[in-house]
């Protein structure tokens, strides 16, 4: 196993892992989204769900005892429960392109869509949807758009969303190895906690940033009092958060060979970039979730498999805290959720 140094991918987006696009769609008068995690073909999957309040669909299918080996794709939706919808959308129009689970002799194909979503009905949006939400719509447009190229913040599953006292976004990181394994995350942040570290503009991302990717601020001068401040209130007495209203759901992907425990295994590391980026998180009013699609098209070496596990794990966890930041620092102002770079920020006495 060659170690060097993690770089960046070519676009610092979950594409840089090959085989992986990314659609995203999103009404503005909603204010709410759908993003599709489309691989070119059938992929691994594992999942972590680690929130007190998670809504998903087709993750007992991926437990490692069960039939399915692989998946079609993976949603992120805007839109709470009725944001499933958008996964039905997904498996109609793979489907109708004949890809999904074989069913033998019969003409018809299962896509296996996991999906998870996020809770922005409360951000001013117009929710007067009646029997009709539009999330569904938005499903089918996103795997439409799907590229190799997308716009972070504002856009797809980030749209509406809020982090902590801010407002939150799409993020997505990556980072390719000298050895040429590829790990990418793609990140819909709205957690209940916040990105920021209280009494600063910093982000609690700042130790694993790389090339100024979220502003290059760095940590605090002072890092000693962050133990003494509430994380409800922040400095000033401050509501920090809307409880009640949150979720921080995402996907990372890999070009490793992996089993279906194994992508589990890194599932359940890569949350630790969510721990690392977001304070506090996992919470009640949380419903964390994060997937891992294998392309499988990089070996692992079976001599020292459990070490290169680990390892990609722990690349994981960064990329999921990169791209939690870069999801609040390129989000813009919506409504009341005021943007990063258009926040003033209280500093400590």
């Amino acid at each position: 196993m060659t170690i060097g140094i993690i770089r960046k991918g070519p676009r610092n987006l979950i594409t840089d892992v090959d085989g992986i696009r990314v659609g995203n769609a999103h009404d503005a008068d909603v204010r709410s989204g759908v993003t599709v995690i489309l691989p070119d073909g059938r992929a691994v999957a594992g999942v972590d769900v680690r929130g007190g309040a998670p809504g998903t669909r087709e993750t007992d299918a991926l437990d490692a005892t069960c039939l399915v080996d692989a998946v079609d794709a993976i949603v992120l939706s805007g839109g709470s429960v009725y944001g499933l919808d958008a996964a039905s959308a997904a498996t109609a129009w793979l489907g109708a392109r004949g890809r999904g689970y074989g069913m033998g002799e019969a003409a018809l194909v299962a896509p296996v869509v996991p999906a998870a979503i996020l809770f922005d009905l409360t951000n001013g949006g117009d929710k007067n949807w009646g029997e009709a939400p539009p999330y569904n719509e938005l499903g089918r447009l996103a795997c439409a758009a799907a590229d190799k190229s997308f716009a972070l913040g504002n856009v797809g599953a980030g749209l509406g969303a809020r982090a902590g006292a801010l407002k939150g976004g799409l993020g997505s990181a990556s980072a390719i190895a000298d050895d040429g394994l590829q790990v990418g995350a793609l990140i819909a942040v709205n957690p209940f906690g916040s990105p920021i570290i209280a009494g600063s503009d910093c982000f609690w991302a700042a130790p694993y940033e790389l090339d100024g990717e979220f502003g290059g601020k760095g940590l605090p001068a002072r890092m000693d009092a962050v133990a003494t401040i509430d994380p409800l209130t922040g400095t000033k007495g401050e509501a920090a958060a809307q409880s009640g209203g949150n979720t921080t759901i995402g996907c990372i992907a890999t070009n490793a060979d992996l089993t279906p425990a194994e992508a589990r295994r890194v599932a359940i590391m890569a949350q630790d970039g969510l721990a690392r980026a977001i304070r506090p998180i996992h919470t009640p009013f949380d419903g964390d979730v994060l997937f891992v699609l294998a392309t499988a098209t990089r070996p692992l070496d079976p001599e020292i498999r459990a070490r290169e596990i680990l390892r990609l794990g722990a690349i994981a966890a960064d990329c999921v805290a990169r791209a939690v930041a870069r999801g609040v620092y390129e989000a813009e102002t919506l409504g009341d959720s005021v943007a990063y770079r258009s926040a003033s920020f209280s500093s400590r006495s």
